[in-house]
């Protein structure tokens, strides 16, 4: 119980710091393009039809497509805030694993998939366009302190966006259910209360925010690559 009551101060803190940092609001946009990409690819495993995406300068964003079945909607709304929580887990793997620039590349052509085949308004277009070329060109600097900066504040940011969305969509459920976006949907598909999904939907964020960030600690426990300890003990060694 404690890990958990860690990772929920650990993600105040991150909250309140990534606030401070003047451009993190152009980042927001990340966690947004991840939680309707969600939605476009279960769509398109179920077969349905993404007509496109919407993304907002308020971090809201909206995908309009179609599928044969109604009940499909289910596993399509249950899409968004799952994925972008996993998402944060995928962004923290790569950088304990020291692969940073894989996760650039994956940011990079994220922006650029959903730029070509579902966006389509203007500030969506034009967000997805101007990430696609700061992460390339962050991708290619000579610093890796500016990408490990730039790497850790994109992740951060999806952190804290993950669990934060499901925590406001708690309140929404509350106070006007039939307005609650996903949560409302999942209501009219399964006649289930939006303030049971918007629940179910914290518990998931939260629980990859604790493994996103028992791989960050890790990370950073762990010795340089190449190095090995001073001092130890073998128990091949011989006594004398």
């Amino acid at each position: 119980m404690n890990k958990w009551w860690k990772t929920i101060a650990f993600i105040v803190g991150a909250a309140i710091l990534t606030r401070w940092i003047p451009f993190s609001s152009f980042f927001r946009n990340v966690d947004t393009l991840v939680h309707e990409f969600g939605h476009a690819i279960v769509t398109l495993l179920l077969s349905g039809k993404v007509q496109y995406i919407h993304l907002f300068a308020d971090h809201s964003g909206v995908t309009y497509s179609s599928v044969a079945h109604s009940w499909r909607f289910i596993p399509i709304s249950l899409a968004g805030y799952t994925i972008s929580a996993l998402f944060t887990v995928l962004l923290f793997y790569l950088y304990s694993r020291g692969k940073q620039q894989a996760g650039l590349i994956t940011l990079s052509v994220l922006a650029l998939v959903n730029v070509l085949f579902f966006v389509r308004n203007s500030f969506g277009v034009m967000w997805c366009i101007g990430f696609t070329v700061l992460s390339a060109a962050i991708y290619f600097v000579p610093w890796r302190w500016l990408r490990d900066f730039y790497y850790l504040l994109v992740a951060f940011i999806c952190l804290v966006e993950s669990v934060l969305g499901p925590l406001f969509l708690i309140v929404a459920s509350i106070q006007q259910p039939t307005q609650a976006g996903d949560a409302s949907n999942l209501n009219a598909a399964t006649f289930i209360p939006a303030v049971f999904w918007s629940l179910l939907f914290t518990a998931v964020a939260i629980a990859c925010a604790r493994v996103a960030m028992g791989l960050f600690f890790n990370a950073n426990r762990r010795p340089p690559a190449g190095t090995r300890p001073a001092f130890g003990w073998s128990k091949h060694a011989r006594r004398t």
